[in-house]
């Protein structure tokens, strides 16, 4: 019989992405060309360091902010400063550490425009410095009898809902993580906490909980659903690590799965290679 210990647990967030379009107005002196620094109304409430976004012009003309992109529209990873202001870089990683060196020049608009940004998250990384995480899964009876047929055939077994919490120790600065002995980019802890904070984009994100996380030859368990982060607790002992609990309740579709994790098909450059209609392409492990 198989014991398994919890170091081969984690689990994996994905951002969650926004399908309407927040509106502003970009005007010259918002962009700051020798910083290469640039400023929305939303920004300091609605984005989040790391979230990749996408750009565009309301009239379709040229976007006129990154030197060299003449195109209506683009995409790139952003980091937030204390202030609000938004630096634009081509990785996740370079988004996460940020600073000047590695972002991308830009240049002043020749006019205001009209401009909508809306986040594309669409990678699953994993969650560092967790010390455990539990999730609770429970089937709610629902009183059908004022309900027709086939409603009720459809929920008379109850609705599945969840709630879980990760205790983490704090981290909120740039680092790698090394999953199955690949280094690659994660998320913080302190992801989360920015995240039951946003204003106008939700608390929401895609969780993966893994029991078991096997190889690539093995397969795994784990629990996937959509999720709210509720209540942030940090806790700051003088002497000793600084802790946080992070309460998150499921609010989609809920699934218990074993098998094989997808993994998504990537360019040179950690970019996910996009079908047409946007989403990555899976790659099927072998058996």
């Amino acid at each position: 019989m198989a014991i398994y210990l919890g170091n081969s647990g984690g689990v994996e967030l994905k951002r969650d992405s926004i399908t309407n379009w927040l509106e502003t107005q970009l005007d010259p002196a918002d962009v700051n060309v020798s910083r290469k620094r640039f400023s929305v109304d939303f920004s300091s409430g609605s984005l989040i360091t790391g979230d990749q976004i996408e750009i565009s012009t309301v009239d379709g003309t040229n976007l006129e902010l990154v030197s060299g992109h003449n195109y209506p529209d683009g995409r790139w990873y952003a980091h937030i400063d204390e202030a609000g202001g938004i630096r634009l870089y081509q990785t996740f990683e370079l988004a996460i550490t940020g600073g000047i060196a590695n972002a991308l020049d830009l240049v002043e608009p020749s006019t205001s425009k009209d401009v909508q940004i809306r986040t594309r998250n669409s990678q699953f990384r994993s969650v560092a410095r967790i010390k455990s995480f539990e999730i609770t899964t429970e089937r709610e009876t629902v009183d059908l009898t004022q309900c027709g047929d086939q409603f009720r055939r459809q929920y008379e077994a109850g609705l599945i809902s969840g709630q879980g919490n990760l205790e983490c120790l704090w981290e909120h600065s740039a680092g790698l993580c090394e999953p199955d002995g690949v280094t690659t980019n994660c998320e913080f802890p302190a992801y989360l906490a920015r995240l039951v904070i946003r204003i106008q984009q939700g608390a929401d994100f895609i969780g993966r909980f893994f029991i078991y996380k096997g190889s690539v030859q093995e397969n795994s368990v784990w629990y996937e659903a959509d999720c709210v982060v509720t209540n942030v607790a940090v806790t700051v002992p003088a002497t000793d690590f600084v802790e946080t609990n992070i309460q998150f309740v499921t609010s989609g579709p809920f699934a218990l799965k074993q098998g094989k994790p997808p993994s998504y098909l990537l360019q040179e450059d950690g970019a996910l290679l996009l079908q047409e209609d946007g989403s990555g392409i899976v790659l099927e492990y072998g058996g």
